[in-house]
């Protein structure tokens, strides 16, 4: 990880996980162009960013879906040196997988395996881990983005490893706001329907695996996928907004309804 010395640091810096495509490369284009500095973590590159944000974009390759790699990568300094001195740091936990899509029974264990660790124990370990890194000041913050789903709160044939990964994020928000942890606030979010690759694979798998497959079908028919781009907004808007942590739970939808 390596972010300009020769640009004065911003105040405002962003953790985002799976930064290389669908939501988590919109959030990471979003937050740069507000000149908030970003440091990607995934299991590849993205090198249109590195070449067009050289001073405020820097990226770890990691395999988050290893906790051994994560917990080597997390006992390094590169968050704490990124986190000195910022007045607020966001983590967006946004990695995540939807497989293995199949009924109990037929899904396969290893890639249960790797949807739990890289769903629940990855954002938890980085969760943590912003949490101890150096004090911050008085007025400064940090403010953990957990990536949920509708289907944290909808159970989907289909799905049961998807919505009991994203349900846990849900309740290590409601959790972790009871701890009332001094400049830290913490929100789990739904973010709506987005058509991003996640997407495509859902309307690739069998009816016979995921029954609802109709319904994205028609969703993606009709246009009432939100954009990437869109939703990376949304997210960043409310992340920053003086409500935010109010509710340890949320959805996009419902922001500004109350």
């Amino acid at each position: 990880m390596t972010i300009s010395t020769s640009a004065p640091r911003s105040t405002i810096r962003a953790i985002v996980t799976g930064h290389t495509r669908g939501l988590g490369a919109a959030l990471a284009q979003s937050l740069l162009q507000r000149d908030i500095e970003v440091l990607g973590l995934g299991r590849g590159a993205h090198a249109e960013l590195a070449s067009r944000h050289p001073e405020r974009f820097a990226e770890a390759v990691v395999d988050l879906a290893d906790p051994a790699a994560l917990e080597r990568w997390l006992a390094g300094d590169t968050l704490d040196a990124f986190a000195l001195g910022a007045q607020c740091v966001l983590l967006f936990n946004n990695a995540g997988s939807v497989e293995p899509i199949a009924p109990l029974g037929a899904q396969d264990p290893l890639a249960i395996a790797r949807a739990v660790t890289l769903n629940v124990a990855a954002p938890l370990m980085l969760a943590n881990a912003l949490a101890a890194t150096s004090a911050p000041g008085a007025s400064a913050s940090r403010r953990i983005v957990h990536i949920s789903s509708g289907a944290a709160r909808n159970a989907y044939a289909g799905w049961s490893v998807y919505c009991a990964t994203k349900a846990a994020l849900d309740h290590h928000a409601r959790a972790v706001a009871l701890d009332a942890l001094a400049g830290l606030r913490i929100c789990s979010i739904a973010p709506g329907v987005i058509d991003t690759g996640m997407q495509k694979m859902i309307r690739a798998t069998s009816v016979d695996q995921f029954p609802m497959r109709e319904r994205f079908e028609q969703l993606k028919q009709n246009g009432l996928l939100s954009t990437p781009e869109a939703a990376a907004q949304q997210l960043i808007d409310y992340a920053l907004s003086d409500a935010f942590g109010s509710l340890p739970v949320t959805d996009v939808r419902e922001l500004g309804k109350a």
